[in-house]
């Protein structure tokens, strides 16, 4: 049976967040007030639609959003990490769930040449609209009242493995407080990897009692790539009915 790795993509696949890395595509730099202030708790999707609107309006051409969202810096490690999910594919699929959107995922994937690691992307359905700007959709609705109103990862990673074949052990990836629910619903072999300092590690500290899977702390991909590789040449756990 193979390893899935799940990633999430703002600070854990890059090391900043893709959504407020696009400002730097604005004269300016910065969004006015009107726009900052239009943001609701749990509609960080929707307010993203407003803020690549107004980039629109700007006339800051998808290229040049573009170009500014390539610049954005992988995490420390993660090049090598992907490198090997690439060169091992036999043994390894690899999903990315994220609450950032597909356009800027494909556009920092490719950027870098990694895009061939990751079999499947799950997030905000992303394109060019009649204007030539930027619009950002909700990934689904759910009725999780722990995760924001497009996405509850829980239930992506669940859909998702309900099409496939059993997995040997999942590593879970991540670092924010929405990677807490997909976490939840592993086995004791499978391992939830949250980023040092960030807000799913201290989230778990409280929490470790409503997990089966254990919980690996990293802070950098090569840590993740040492306990994949690991994983991959340890002796198969046996599976009894």
């Amino acid at each position: 049976m193979k390893t899935l790795m799940v990633f999430d993509f703002d600070h854990t696949v890059v090391d900043d967040n893709s959504d407020t890395w696009v400002i730097r595509c604005l004269p300016g730099q910065t969004l006015p007030d009107t726009v900052k202030n239009s943001y609701r708790k749990g509609h960080w999707t929707e307010f993203m639609g407003r803020v690549m609107d107004y980039i629109g309006q700007q006339e800051v051409s998808v290229e040049s959003v573009r170009a500014e969202m390539e610049r954005i810096p992988l995490t420390a490690g993660m090049s090598e990490l992907l490198t090997f999910i690439s060169c091992n594919k036999s043994d390894v699929d690899c999903v990315v769930i994220s609450d950032a959107n597909a356009l800027f995922i494909e556009w920092i994937l490719c950027a870098v040449g990694l895009r061939s690691a990751v079999d499947r992307v799950f997030t905000n359905p992303a394109g060019v609209n009649s204007l030539g700007r930027v619009e950002v959709r909700p990934h689904h609705e759910h009725d999780c009242r722990r995760c924001p109103v497009n996405m509850c990862k829980k239930k992506v990673l669940e859909e998702y493995l309900a099409q496939q074949d059993e997995y040997s052990r999942i590593f879970y990836v991540g670092d924010g407080t929405n990677d807490f629910c997909p976490a939840s619903c592993l086995r004791g072999r499978d391992i939830v990897m949250p980023r040092k300092g960030y807000a799913l590690e201290k989230l778990l500290q409280g929490k470790k009692d409503a997990l089966e899977a254990r919980v690996i702390a990293w802070s950098s991909g090569t840590q993740v790539l040492h306990e994949l590789q690991a994983c991959l040449n340890s002796t198969p756990d046996v599976i009894l009915d």
